[in-house]
């Protein structure tokens, strides 16, 4: 496993909610088994095969790497990149030809068409719309003709009880700048469809309440 691969300069910081999360990384995977149902669902959706590249988006403590890494047949290239030196770090249990990089998400130092999957987890709803323009651009610009993105944010349940139990909560996170911000709702799917074909929605209600969507880049 690689580490911080050279520390290359970042640009301006994502959003000052993104900032927040350096200072807990050593903590950070108290709440992991909240993110996992999720993250679960995620890799259930994109089904990375052994002999495809997969790039994790803001990999934070390797969350999702670490779930892949349990299932039959993982990739044989797993590249988690982040923003936080802090949060890689403390990444850990990963096999050792997989590579963390510490890198802007909006700059991703990959050349076009280098991978076939790419994941986002919890990332998207932290950042304001530019942003997400930004990195959404890069992960498509990286993925190969045909590639599969997927990705995660919370969400209000589909149910009626669920939403006007959590919509208070949603309300305080969604005026939040800082660690409240990351139960922020948010459904990318119009911003997906953009610049990928959205296949399949699946909503998770287990741990935090996330939306999981998958999407494929046509073609050429």
């Amino acid at each position: 496993m690689a580490g911080d691969q050279g520390a290359p300069s970042l640009e301006a910081p994502l959003s000052a909610s993104t900032l927040s999360w350096h200072s807990v990384a050593s903590v950070y995977d108290r709440q992991l088994a909240l993110e996992r149902p999720a993250l679960r669902a995620l890799l259930d959706l994109v089904s990375p095969l052994a002999g495809e590249g997969l790039l994790d988006v803001a990999t934070g403590t390797a969350g999702v790497l670490r779930e892949l890494r349990r299932r039959p047949g993982p990739p044989l290239r797993a590249v988690g990149l982040d923003s936080s030196p802090q949060m890689l770090a403390a990444a850990k249990d990963l096999p050792p030809e997989w590579e963390l990089v510490h890198a802007d998400a909006r700059k991703l130092p990959f050349d076009d068409d280098s991978f076939d999957v790419a994941t986002v987890a919890y990332l998207l709803h932290l950042l304001d719309r530019r942003d997400r323009d930004q990195i959404l651009e890069e992960v498509a610009r990286v993925l190969r003709p045909g590639g599969r993105l997927a990705t995660v944010t919370p969400a209000l349940p589909r149910a009626r009880l669920g939403r006007l139990l959590l919509k208070p909560v949603m309300a305080v996170a969604e005026a939040s700048s800082g660690l409240a911000a990351g139960l922020r709702p948010l459904d990318p799917r119009s911003e997906l469809g953009e610049r990928f074909t959205v296949r399949r929605a699946r909503w998770v209600n287990r741990g935090y309440p996330s939306l999981c969507v998958l999407a494929s880049l046509d073609l050429e």
